[in-house]
């Protein structure tokens, strides 16, 4: 309750009561009202400007996103070294292994395609440090699909280089009678005159003479398909399948070292020479076929002779002479 003022009124020698103004009042009122505002005005800007008060709870939520922040900086920079890696491995892979082996080279957009489809990463977003979160999550699966296809692509060409090795292995390289057992090399393939009866006509082969007895050996791997003496004119013969379109056939020997069925490896001793059937002196009559096609021998030696040797070999097989058989 408001106390209620007086005065002295020395004419009517009595105290009256103090009547206050109504707009006074409002004055004080108003006066009142804006003290108020002007004082939370210049706390609101106090506040703002006075460092943030943080709790211990909020410190170490703060200092635990700085060390996420730096983890990531540092996972990106290792992607980074991981994906020069690939790089330098992918281009190795197009340009020396996939190209030496005849494989198809991997494209560019097949190593690094992106995912499509579905938003893979959309749980991942709303947050503060979502791009950041997301980019690496991507560049870590880019990262994890090259690894699997490059993978795959070395897979590819270890099964490559295994059948490129058994094709090399296969293939006729050396000769099949060594040249320090060799009095000469009689005939090359050709037309060549026939020593029985005078005409020219084509030989499918190459002969070697040498004496009887002399070692003949296999000029590639493969299992032998025939070591007999009833193919026309060839007297006692092997032949050799060496796979992938290629065999090879030696004739007029004095006899196996072989039999059917048998596996045997480049160099094996697999007969020794003759001159057995349609033969006018002991020697090695040779023949590679290739997808059952006669071809030329002297294209197959370079397993066991060097380039002047082979210079000398090409010179001898290309004479025009007649054939010992």
């Amino acid at each position: 309750m408001s106390k209620v003022k007086y005065y002295y009124d020395s004419e009517t020698l009595s105290y009256r009561k103090i009547e206050q103004k109504k707009g006074r009042k409002l004055g004080i009122v108003f006066l009142s009202l804006l003290g108020m505002l002007l004082a939370g005005f210049v706390l609101l800007v106090i506040y703002l400007n006075l460092p943030q008060i943080e709790t211990p709870k909020e410190k170490a939520m703060k200092r635990e996103l700085q060390n996420m922040k730096l983890q990531y900086e540092l996972l990106n920079k290792k992607m980074d070294r991981q994906q020069r890696v690939l790089d330098e491995v992918a281009d190795r892979d197009n340009n020396i292994y996939r190209l030496y082996f005849g494989a198809t080279a991997i494209s560019e957009e097949e190593r690094k395609a992106g995912f499509g489809g579905v938003n893979r990463y959309k749980q991942l977003e709303g947050f503060d440090n979502s791009q950041l979160i997301s980019e690496s999550a991507k560049r870590m699966d880019m990262i994890t699909k090259q690894i699997v296809v490059q993978s795959e692509s070395l897979e590819e060409i270890a099964k490559l280089a295994e059948e490129k090795e058994k094709l090399l292995a296969a293939i006729p390289a050396i000769q099949p009678v060594t040249n320090e057992n060799l009095k000469r090399m009689a005939s090359g393939y050709g037309m060549r005159t026939d020593p029985f009866t005078k005409a020219r006509k084509m030989h499918k082969g190459m002969d070697f003479s040498a004496p009887r007895g002399t070692p003949i050996y296999a000029t590639g791997d493969g299992k032998i398909t025939r070591a007999d003496n009833t193919a026309t004119g060839y007297g006692k013969h092997i032949r050799i399948d060496h796979g992938y379109g290629y065999e090879t056939r030696y004739a007029h020997l004095y006899k196996y070292n072989v039999k059917k069925g048998q596996r045997v490896k480049r160099g094996d001793i697999i007969g020794f020479v003759g001159s057995t059937g349609r033969s006018e002196a002991p020697h090695l009559h040779y023949e590679i076929h290739k997808d059952k096609k006669a071809i030329n021998p002297i294209n197959f030696y370079y397993g066991n002779l060097s380039a002047e040797e082979f210079a000398k070999l090409l010179k001898k097989s290309e004479a025009v002479n007649q054939s010992l058989d």
